[in-house]
């Protein structure tokens, strides 16, 4: 139990923690009805927890909480441990280099070391209270994700979804690897806009770039058919400036009259539309950058492209063959794992088919329920976006093996058998079924997200898929609605033909001073020295007043007024159970008094509110309503009202207010538990779990609005409190002030039946009909 004197929850949050933990209050139990199902964000192993974590995953929190009261939740907990993150984590944490080793072994150190940390970094979700099932765990690398991802990969392939082809792709220098659409992030570049001058024949022709290090990549010269200025230019070739080489300039559309001087320099590759355009007409591609993003021939053989950049500049200066030269900053394409610049590379790659589904994955995306609502617009717009099939293979060493062979001899694909999974085809021999040869393995792994994609089945095979798709709720941020969210419902439709998830929180971010937190940056904030300071529930409280899809600036003062509600509410309930003594928490009097009705009545209209915003996600609010009432109904009026009463009545009128006390603080809690669940759990112990019985608050049953009907108005009654109040103070006398009070008939009306509780909590010697009046009595 919590010091007496006040409220520690230094000491009394950890020691519920290991409560819950010990007693396994939120163990998955089957047999449960009607079980609420949420598909968990599995975090990524890379680094402590960050604030924007604390936020996100509380509110889901809030949900799992609220459903778990209303009956069973299956609420797993995973960690994302498949990816380059992970990679380089095990790799500074070893001092190894995952190319210096064999794939196996590196999984096997790479699981090592997350069994290693795991303990430490899940630490931080049980600090804060996700009241997750631990024991349903998995890990994207663990030998069953590594299993169901393998066989998904073989199931879309024997469907005809999958195909491999040389392509140019989005590829990372600084990762060396192949990258899908949905990893590219815009980021604003200072860089130099020059026009250039090429030649034709004797003439110049002028093109403005932002890449003249691509000039010896230069395959074809774009002008816009509708552009007078370059008709006579049509058919004839172009010298490129500091290349021996001479390129068609031909008629095309994508070449912008108004953008620079209106001619398009087309490389092998830019960009999208230069592997578009090199597509269109069948143009030679001449590719000069290698996987490092170094120059592979010619007088800039071996430099990385930014100082290649730089000397080419300088060699087109001393030649005079720029016209002109601007600062500008714009936006350009990079991997959002490191903000490395992209470039498109010519490899071979394996992909599964998602433009010709645009329509279906528009219509999958239409039958879930995303809250908030606009959210579906950003999946939509994504969707319609989509230029390329989703790349799946990447050139890494750590990750989900691609299960295949290929026979060198006869172009033969071979597919590990189910029973072989998960496996590694670079430890695992296998012979051509057609001619006998030794296959080639296949050394590329699979996209991180083609794992991730599947956590709704991953989660289902940890209770023997008892719990089938769609699961009730997948909670994620918005900004990767395009990756987490477009995949999961991509897979769902090409495995099922079903919907991932019924519905869908989006939550936003949280920011600092306006901008999103970065610890590069040094604008993080640390969530455990946060928790030291003011606790988890204090944390929770905050993230609660977050409403769901926007992003939110993180204020201190929150924490402060998360902290006065754990006071107020620690206090408050020590005094009602200062006049609970002997109450068994289950007597009623035969009637009601009838401000205690009406208190009821207006805590029912809260339980309502409060219930109807969980079920629609609406957690903000469900905290201010309740927030306030607590505040404002209970402690300012209702303990104030009752309080002569229980202290001096006996019988049915005493027992009224205590069965009253009892029952909207234990009400107030149960709503709040979702949000407080430490200080809730320890209020709940202490004083109420003798009677209700009940091994944790979080397991008992979620208030229900019941029917309660009073003749008296308590709102009514409140104003008619506060006038007198707000007379008292204007006259500066004490509220024990003894007055004569005037109501005037229609208030009479609306608090008839309730006048002796009027008068004990005004000190009114007398209630005479009239106007509003107060008389001192001296």
């Amino acid at each position: 139990m919590a010091n007496k004197k006040g409220y520690d929850f230094a000491e009394v949050e950890p020691r519920i923690m290991k409560f819950w933990e010990d007693e396994k209050v939120f163990k998955f139990d089957l047999k449960k009805k009607n079980i609420y199902s949420i598909d968990t964000p599995p975090p990524t192993v890379s680094g402590n927890m960050h604030i924007g974590h604390t936020s996100s995953y509380t509110q889901q929190d809030f949900i799992a909480r609220f459903r778990r009261m209303k009956g069973g939740v299956f609420y797993p907990f995973g960690t994302d441990d498949n990816g380059l993150p992970t990679e380089r984590l095990v790799e500074r944490l070893k001092g190894v280099k995952s190319k210096d080793m064999s794939r196996a072994e590196f999984i096997e150190l790479c699981l090592k070391t997350i069994k290693e940390i795991n303990e430490d970094f899940i630490y931080d979700w049980k600090r804060i209270g996700i009241s997750a099932d631990y024991d349903v765990y998995y890990s994207t690398i663990d030998d069953n994700s590594r299993k169901i991802s393998q066989k998904s990969f073989i199931d879309l392939y024997n469907a005809g979804e999958i195909y491999q082809e040389d392509f140019p792709t989005i590829w990372c220098p600084e990762c060396q690897t192949s990258i899908a659409q949905a990893e590219l992030e815009d980021r604003e570049k200072n860089s130099k806009f020059s026009t250039l001058k090429f030649f034709v024949g004797n003439s110049e022709l002028h093109i403005a770039t932002t890449r003249p290090e691509l000039l010896p990549a230069c395959v074809a010269v774009f002008v816009n058919p509708k552009d007078e200025r370059y008709r006579n230019f049509v058919g004839k070739k172009a010298c490129v400036p500091l290349c021996d080489v001479e390129v068609p300039i031909i008629e095309d559309e994508s070449a912008e009259i108004d953008k620079g001087t209106g001619v398009l320099m087309v490389c092998s590759y830019g960009d999208r539309f230069d592997v578009d355009a090199i597509n269109r007409h069948k143009l030679e591609p001449r590719v000069i950058l290698d996987y490092k993003g170094e120059f592979t021939e010619g007088p800039y053989k071996g430099l990385k492209i930014e100082e290649a950049r730089k000397r080419i500049l300088d060699d087109l200066r001393k030649n005079n063959l720029i016209v002109e030269e601007k600062d500008i900053t714009h936006a350009v394409n990079t991997h959002d794992k490191c903000g490395t610049v992209i470039e498109f590379i010519p490899t071979r790659q394996w992909f599964i088919k998602v433009v010709d589904k645009k329509d279906k994955l528009i219509e999958q995306g239409k039958k879930i329920k995303w809250n908030p609502s606009h959210m579906f617009k950003r999946y939509e717009n994504w969707v319609k976006g989509l230029e390329w099939d989703w790349s799946i293979s990447r050139d890494r060493h750590f990750g989900v093996a691609i299960p295949v062979w290929h026979c060198e001899n006869c172009d033969e694909t071979i597919l590990a058998e189910e029973s072989e999974l998960p496996v590694d085809p670079l430890q695992t021999e296998k012979k051509c079924p057609k001619c006998g040869n030794i296959a080639k393995p296949e050394e590329k792994v699979l996209d991180t997200w083609a794992t991730s994609s599947l956590t709704p089945q991953i989660a289902s095979s940890l209770v023997g898929e008892k719990i089938k798709i769609p699961f009730s709720l997948r909670p994620q941020a918005h900004d990767i609605i395009r990756t987490w969210a477009f995949y999961t419902i991509t897979k769902a439709y090409l495995h099922e033909k079903k919907i991932p998830w019924k519905d869908v929180m989006v939550s936003g971010f949280v920011t600092l001073e306006g901008e999103k937190m970065s610890k590069s940056k040094g604008t993080g904030i640390d969530p455990r020295e946060v928790i030291e300071k003011y606790g988890a529930d204090a944390l929770r409280f905050w993230a609660a007043g977050i409403k769901l899809g926007e992003d939110l600036d993180y204020q201190e003062q929150d924490l402060v007024a998360g902290k006065k509600m754990i006071t107020k509410l620690w206090n408050a309930s020590k005094f009602v159970f200062m006049n609970l003594k002997g109450y068994d928490g289950k007597s009623r009097p035969e009637k009601l008094e009838k401000i205690d009705t009406a208190f009821l009545q207006k805590l029912n209209s809260v339980v309502k509110c409060c219930t109807d915003s969980f079920y629609s996600y609406e957690y903000s609010r469900a905290k201010y309503e309740i927030e306030r009432f607590f505040w404002k109904d209970f402690c300012d009026n209702y303990l104030e009202i009752v309080k002569k009463r229980v202290y001096n009545d006996t019988g049915d009128k005493k027992l009224s207010a205590q069965y009253t006390l009892y029952n909207g603080l234990l009400y107030i809690l149960k709503i709040l538990s979702p949000v407080m669940p430490f200080l809730t759990e320890e209020i709940y112990q202490t004083y109420f779990k003798d009677n209700e019985g009940d091994k944790s608050i979080h397991l008992s049953n979620w208030p229900e609005n019941e029917e309660v009907k009073s003749s008296v108005d308590f709102d009514s009654f409140v104003e008619i409190l506060s006038k007198v109040r707000q007379e008292k103070t204007n006259k500066s006398k004490s509220m024990k002030a003894e007055i004569i009070l005037g109501l005037g008939r229609e208030s009479l009306d609306k608090i008839r039946g309730s006048q002796k509780d009027l008068a004990d909590v005004t000190n009114a010697q007398k209630i005479k009909t009239g106007e509003f009046s107060v008389e001192f009595i001296e």
